[in-house]
């Protein structure tokens, strides 16, 4: 985690680091001015609160109430060494909680990642560097070093080049990679997240069989989804990239939709057409892309190669970001390579999908084929120990496709996992099931698993399979888990005839869709210097139903981002506009005001809780229509998960609204009391918001410049980074 630190007045110090604001300063006898912990008390405040956590966690688990558990920290100096100290933890347990849930609490203790690093002694590396923001130096601490040369099965490079390589491409850019944290909590399986330093939102997930299988997983995923610009899916780029020569890619076209809104000409192929819009209800203006926020331009669309001849087809970049999410897309050492991969994640989901919303059985993988992969088999034994069974299936459908699963039950919570994997090699796919399994997770995180269910519902709703493609956490059948498998198993092989062989395994997975009769549409992006494709294969890899783009479209915002992002400058006709169209578009109201015009608020302010339900609400008391207001508060306090400030805001709303409109009420008679309950600043908020005189209390200003709004500035700053780079190689300036 990059922390910038400022200098404020006196010795007073800002870090600022994500989306959080750190002040500390020194005590008076140390000529500070005491107005907040010093750098060392947030330490020894780190340790205790992290110990405090594990305990929580623990305790959460468990549904041990917390209420009666105390925690403190002291530190013992040696007099001798003010350096060495002792840090002393103390823990108050009411007595009801076991001997066994004591011992356990203890051991969570034991488990802070505070105290964890200080034991081990973290190195310290100072360095001058000309410019902070242009030093691109990647802070892959854990790369590997040395001239080793280490292949694995599905790359063309070894993995010591392809992580140079890729380290190279983004320090080119000027992007600081960190690494957030790492995973190997069974043998043979790693898992790390790293991040943009300056743009966190910006963050890949990788995963291997080692821990340099899992840097280069993570890089790769992390320049295929810059090259792909899905970083910046729904996101405002900012007037000044919307007005720029090209707004996603140079060789980017636009089309004006017909007099009435029609698709125009030029935009897409009869084959997509027939799909996307087969009853004519899609129109050229749904297909406006919500980044550049010009609809005037009109429809940005990306060129595509159509895999049957070659031919070019425009798909409008909007129809992309909302169907398709982030499936099939893939960097590579090589163009095959980069194929292979995002073909492989294709069939990996589709198959997932038909296996899941079929609630087929699979297969076992018989054992003296599992014992062919002893790594395979140490990692899956390390999971049955800790008490968790597995069940490794042969996903192929009887040897159509290359896709394998690996299952995890929980019996402590009665929770199942599927992960599935694909590749051409069996043992690949096999290995990535099992990677997939523990990406990111921790023992603890295998205890909120969903549980299976007879329900075919619940299991073939959309939205279960959007879960399991978002983290694979949607539901699974039990019918799934059936002795009698549905089909047989195959010890199947899709991989090439010789070792340098991924333009041939890509030419077997084209076939493969080929004889399902799919068309396939390719795109290229080589422009950051590392061969990147993303492949669409129409009615088979999108991830949302195709009607989203008549009835769900992210476009949306382009109706209501300007109005919102001036609210409070707009007059009170404006106002009931707004209200009106939120009103008319019959928008879930639990929808945030983030997801509805693509604008990245700090998650800590109002803006970055801000629901359709509050702004409705926050704009009817601004016009003074109470009664409306009152309605939603109650929905609001029913409802609403926020922060406790702000429940505690609406709790104080409600009380004076029924006070101000009930007939046998005087707002004046309970204000004193109002006030001892939920004090002076909420009550003041709360009676101005009332009679006018605050509006839409919380949200602090901003505009179209997106002043204020440090975060989505940021990720316009990363954005930049790679337009810049993209202008730059196709000969572009201004």
């Amino acid at each position: 985690m990059e922390i910038k630190v400022n200098y404020l007045d006196n010795l007073r110090l800002e870090a600022k680091f994500d989306d959080f604001n750190v002040i500390s300063d020194q005590p008076i006898r140390y000529k500070g001015d005491g107005s907040a912990p010093g750098p060392f008390d947030y330490f020894l405040a780190s340790s205790a609160m992290c110990a405090a956590y594990f305990v929580k966690v623990y305790c959460n688990a468990r549904d041990i109430p917390t209420d009666n558990i105390r925690l403190s920290q002291n530190n013992i100096v040696d007099p001798e060494n003010r350096y060495k100290q002792i840090f002393k933890i103390q823990v108050e347990l009411p007595e009801s909680i076991s001997e066994k849930d004591r011992l356990g609490i203890l051991r969570s203790i034991d488990r802070c990642t505070v105290k964890k690093v200080v034991q081990t002694g973290p190195d310290f590396q100072i360095e001058v560097v000309e410019n902070l923001d242009e030093d691109a130096q990647a802070l892959l601490t854990a790369a590997p070093t040395g001239e080793a040369s280490t292949y694995i099965e599905g790359k063309d490079l070894p993995l010591e080049q392809t992580i140079a390589n890729m380290t190279s491409i983004l320090a080119d850019l000027g992007m600081k990679i960190e690494i957030a944290s790492w995973r190997n909590i069974v043998p043979h399986v790693w898992s790390l997240h790293i991040r943009d330093a300056a743009s966190p939102m910006c963050f890949t997930n990788g995963k291997g069989a080692t821990k340099e299988a899992a840097l280069c997983s993570a890089l790769g995923e992390f320049i295929e989804r810059l090259s792909c610009n899905f970083f910046y899916n729904d996101q405002y780029f900012g007037q000044e990239i919307g007005n720029s020569k090209f707004v996603h890619y140079p060789n980017e076209e636009w089309f004006q939709p017909g007099p009435n809104g029609e698709i125009p000409d030029g935009i897409l192929d009869d084959y997509t057409l027939g799909i996307y819009n087969p009853e004519g209800e899609l129109l050229g203006t749904h297909l406006f892309d919500t980044n550049s926020g010009t609809p005037e331009r009109g429809i940005c669309c990306i060129p595509y190669q159509r895999q049957s001849d070659g031919k070019t087809v425009y798909f409008p970049s909007n129809l992309i970001e909302n169907l398709f999410l982030s499936n099939g897309m893939s960097a590579g050492n090589t163009l095959a390579e980069a194929k292979v991969q995002c073909l492989s994640e294709i069939f990996e989901r589709a198959v997932k999908k038909q296996i899941i919303e079929e609630e087929l059985a699979l297969p076992d993988v018989p054992d003296e084929v599992l014992a062919k992969y002893p790594d395979i088999v140490e990692g899956i034994q390390a999971l049955e120990d800790q008490g968790f069974p597995v069940l490794v299936k042969d996903a192929s459908l009887g040897g159509q496709f290359p896709v394998m699963c690996v299952t995890l039950m929980n019996p402590k919570t009665g929770g199942v996992f599927a992960s599935f994997g694909a590749h051409p090699s069996f043992h690949v796919a096999l290995e990535r099931s099992l990677t997939e399994l523990l990406q990111g997770r921790s023992f603890e995180g295998l205890n909120d698993l969903p549980a299976p269910t007879f329900n075919s519902m619940a299991i073939t709703e959309p939205n279960n399979y959007v879960e399991h493609f978002i983290d694979s956490s949607g539901k699974v059948s039990w019918r799934f888990f059936s002795a009698k498998s549905d089909v047989d198993f195959a010890e199947w092989d899709f991989s090439g005839s010789h070792s340098d062989s991924t333009e041939e395994e890509a030419a077997t997975l084209f076939g493969i869709l080929e004889d399902l009769g799919k068309e396939s549409y390719v795109a290229v992006f080589e422009d950051l210097g590392a061969p990147v494709c993303r492949i669409l294969v129409p009615d088979y890899s999108e991830v949302y139903p195709v009607e989203d783009l008549v009835w769900d479209n992210t476009n949306t915002a382009l109706a209501f981002r300007e109005d919102i992002l001036n609210l409070h400058r707009l007059s009170e006709d404006e106002l009931v506009a707004l209200v009106e169209r939120l009103e008319e578009a019959e928008l879930d109201v639990y929808m945030t005001i983030i997801t509805l015009i693509g604008i990245e608020f700090d998650e800590n302010t109002v803006w970055g809780q801000l629901t359709i339900l509050e702004l409705k609400l926050l704009i009817y008391l601004a016009l003074g229509e109470l009664e409306e207001a009152r309605e939603l508060v109650e929905m609001f306090l029913q409802f609403n998960d926020n922060t406790v400030n702000r429940n505690l805001f609406y709790q104080a709303m409600h009380a004076a609204l029924e006070a101000t409109l009930e007939d046998d009420l005087e707002l004046d008679d309970y204000l004193h009391n109002f006030r001892r309950m939920y004090g002076d600043e909420v009550m003041d908020a709360v009676v101005g918001s009332i009679e006018g005189t605050v509006r839409f209390h919380g949200l602090e200003e901003t505009n179209m410049q997106l002043d204020g709004l440090e975060r989505h500035l940021k990720m316009i700053e990363s954005y930049e980074k790679l337009h810049a780079a993209r202008a730059k190689k196709a000969g572009i300036s201004g």
